[in-house]
């Protein structure tokens, strides 16, 4: 019986699921083909469904690997020596992702699929809390820190956080002209004035 090296198996796995999610992307899940899945990843059928079952379970892993690629940036950002400096670089590289167009298609396409699959659902929501959870600890070291308004709740003010970001999602989905970059600076200043203590983002006196 031959054996199978994990990392190698899970490297090619993941190459699988990058290559499908340009498809998914693309086409959506419906009209996505299992041939077009072994044409961008430039495998056969059957290396495909050794790998996996079916087209959805390859849209699924999708979004599985972006929850473990979310909870390893946040595990790394709760350990940096600023929290504050830590939340802002989480935030604006989540948003600079969700801001390419064909990741915004992708998120777009997964919440449509949601919408009729309950256990799917369920995968997003579980993603969703945990990127709020993370965010949440974040905001609490930075709190404590004297770096963010004690006034702030850190879990609402965590899914404030998000929504910020993926209020780039539709945008950058049926905007292919948005201009990314200019988006980003907003948004870190959007964040500076809702969670700095005021004396850290207002002006001195006479300015």
């Amino acid at each position: 019986m031959r054996t199978v090296d994990p990392a190698k198996h899970a490297a090619k796995r993941r190459a699988i699921v990058d290559a499908a999610a340009g498809c998914f992307a693309e086409k959506g899940l419906e009209r996505t083909t299992t041939a077009d899945i072994c044409r961008a990843a430039g495998i056969s059928s059957g290396s495909l469904f050794h790998y996996f079952p079916n087209k959805r379970a390859v849209f699924t892993a999708i979004f599985e690997e972006d929850a473990r690629d979310t909870a390893e940036r946040l595990a790394a950002a709760a350990e940096a020596g600023d929290p504050w400096t830590a939340l802002l670089d989480v935030a604006l590289a989540l948003a600079a992702e969700v801001a390419h167009p064909a990741i915004a298609r992708l998120v777009l396409e997964a919440a449509a699929q949601a919408a009729r699959d309950d256990e799917f659902a369920e995968l997003i929501r579980n993603n969703e809390r945990a990127l709020a959870d993370g965010l949440a600890v974040l905001i609490e070291r930075a709190v404590a820190a004297g770096l963010i308004d004690p006034g702030v709740p850190p879990h609402t003010a965590a899914g404030w956080v998000a929504a910020l970001a993926d209020a780039l999602i539709t945008r950058a989905a049926f905007d292919p002209d948005v201009d990314t970059a200019a988006e980003l600076v907003i948004l870190r200043t959007i964040l500076i004035r809702f969670l700095r203590p005021v004396s850290a983002v207002s002006p001195p006196d006479g300015a």
